[in-house]
């Protein structure tokens, strides 16, 4: 016949007065450890338990830094990322649509029309409409500021090309489901 014993699920705890070993503050330290990896203790309070584990002399210094950590461990929180579902075909043609309709004569109406037509449906076309249209809007402002002064002049057709170059490109970028923000452009549109 054999006989089982079993064993405490924690050490006893000594008497409070006892000095205390350094593989007792091991044990303790582990213990604190284990406990800040479980999601039990935060960075700052893991600190303050192990500068009292480590400096405790007595059993009952000791026991007031890890008291408490017994027992079972709480759920961890675990960080979510949002995943955005990927655009549909219509929502990219639309989208495409506000960089390109600029081209065809429809300046700043292009942008302003996919906008208040799909804007509210679709987030995708909203934000790509409100980017070419604040761009149009800046290529407006620019070209009616810069012939003020002789650098605005020579650079007034190189803001021309931005505009015919960058919808293509803000299309393109569209097309394949991607972001796209123009360059030096002044947000007015949000």
């Amino acid at each position: 016949m054999s006989v089982t014993t079993t064993r405490p699920a924690r050490p006893p705890v000594a008497h409070p007065g006892l000095r205390v070993s350094d593989g007792d503050r091991e044990r303790a330290v582990e213990e604190i450890k284990t406990a800040f990896a479980d999601g039990r203790l935060d960075k700052a309070e893991m600190d303050e338990r192990l500068q009292l584990a480590m400096s405790a002399r007595t059993a009952a210094d000791l026991h007031h830094a890890v008291a408490d950590l017994r027992g079972p461990a709480r759920p961890r929180w675990t960080p979510t990322w949002k995943v955005d579902a990927p655009v549909d075909s219509g929502d990219r043609v639309g989208a495409a649509a506000a960089h390109l309709l600029t081209l065809c004569g429809l300046f700043m109406i292009g942008p302003l029309i996919m906008l208040m037509s799909a804007g509210r449906h679709a987030p995708y076309i909203r934000g790509h409409a409100i980017e070419a249209l604040n761009f149009h809007l800046t290529v407006l402002g620019a070209t009616l500021l810069l012939p003020i002064t002789i650098v605005g002049i020579l650079l007034l057709p190189v803001v021309w090309v931005l505009a015919i170059v960058l919808p293509v490109v803000g299309g393109c970028a569209a097309l394949l489901g991607r972001e796209f923000r123009y360059p030096l452009t002044v947000r007015l549109v949000r």
